[in-house]
């Protein structure tokens, strides 16, 4: 399993990072040990959570349940945690579902932190990161509609100031090791970061936002800002919810798939999102090379670091993601991909 930097702290972590999302829907707790069991042996040591999973559907009844499980599998493991970077998120404002529609505050960064911490059975966490910012995001097809032109500058960095600082006695007190944003623009990443240095703040080390070959929001100023301040990329949604895997062309919708239970993939389902992934599986059969390895592969070619956030309903499924590592593609198969994404740009 190949590795990559973890923002400016000299550590790496490995280009796959488990995620969690379905352990407590469509992914049993003991299918959530076997895959938590797999992914270590396979070399991967970063795992990802958050407060508010499961999903598919999020319920305000079932918020909390993933985390429980992961704290289940640490503490039928003592001794093994620390073997991986354990990431997990703050809710931000949301429909009530976890603390009656709060903004994250200095206050509701400790209250959730606490809370995470009881439910994990760990007394740390390794990145803890802003599931999204409180003055909205452009992320999950929000791009269509954008504007900025409510936010009011001052209010926006007093909170993100008040954030960092009570994020400072968090990891004084040995509760956390790092912060991380995740929705997040390059202007606001860069406030966090200008923050952090003029103020002596902790630093902001990775940024979770979604990218595939159908989802490339992130190659410009973003990508810019992650190579010069040293930013890693969590990539969620590296193969588009599944699209990428193929299983859904063609009018297949499989039971029990997330398209199954999600409808339109929270937007991602379009006609032309269908038309790329078959672009990009035409590629990936021509070369003999399984699309789910084309797609996680192709993210380690990119010019700035990133471990790519896979969801696996299922160990079996996992069995396939790991066939991905250290998989290295050929310039052909490069070129291929960049012709394709020019016929096929914004999919959704």
């Amino acid at each position: 399993m190949q590795s990559v930097p973890f923002g400016s702290t000299g550590l790496n972590v490995s280009e796959l990072c488990l995620g969690t999302m379905t352990w407590g829907t469509q992914t049993p707790a003991e299918d959530a040990f076997r895959q938590m069991d797999m992914s270590l042996a396979a070399g991967i040591d970063i795992v990802d959570t958050a407060e508010m999973y499961p999903v598919n559907p999020v319920k305000k009844e079932t918020v909390g349940v993933t985390e429980g499980i992961l704290g289940d599998w640490n503490a039928a493991n003592p001794g093994r945690r620390g073997d991986y970077m354990l990431a997990t998120k703050i809710s931000g404002y949301n429909e009530r579902f976890v603390r009656e529609g709060q903004n994250i505050t200095g206050a509701t960064l400790r209250e959730a932190l606490e809370g995470s911490l009881a439910r994990l059975k760990t007394d740390y966490v390794d990145v803890y990161q802003l599931h999204w910012p409180n003055r909205g995001s452009y992320q999950f097809r929000q791009n269509w509609t954008y504007d900025p032109s409510g936010q009011n500058r001052a209010e926006t960095v007093d909170n993100m100031r008040e954030v960092l600082e009570e994020a400072a006695k968090l990891v004084e007190e040995g509760k956390m090791r790092y912060i991380a944003l995740s929705n997040e623009s390059t202007w606001g990443t860069a406030q966090w970061l200008r923050l952090s240095e003029d103020h002596a703040l902790p630093r902001v080390q990775s940024i979770q936002n979604e990218y595939s070959l159908l989802c490339r929001m992130y190659d410009t100023d973003l990508a810019e800002l992650s190579v010069n301040e040293q930013v890693t990329l969590l990539a969620f949604s590296p193969l588009a919810t599944g699209l990428l895997t193929g299983k859904y062309q063609n009018g297949v919708i499989p039971a029990g798939s997330r398209m199954d239970i999600g409808g339109n993939l929270g937007g991602r389902k379009t006609d032309r999102a269908f038309e790329a992934t078959a672009a990009y599986v035409d590629i990936a059969k021509r070369h003999g090379i399984d699309p789910v390895h084309l797609a996680l592969a192709w993210l380690q070619t990119r010019p700035f670091a990133i471990s790519s956030i896979f969801g696996a309903t299922t160990s079996a499924q996992l069995e396939v993601i790991l066939g991905a590592a250290d998989m290295t593609l050929s310039q052909e198969i490069q070129d291929e991909i960049t012709a394709a994404h020019k016929a096929h740009p914004m999919p959704y």
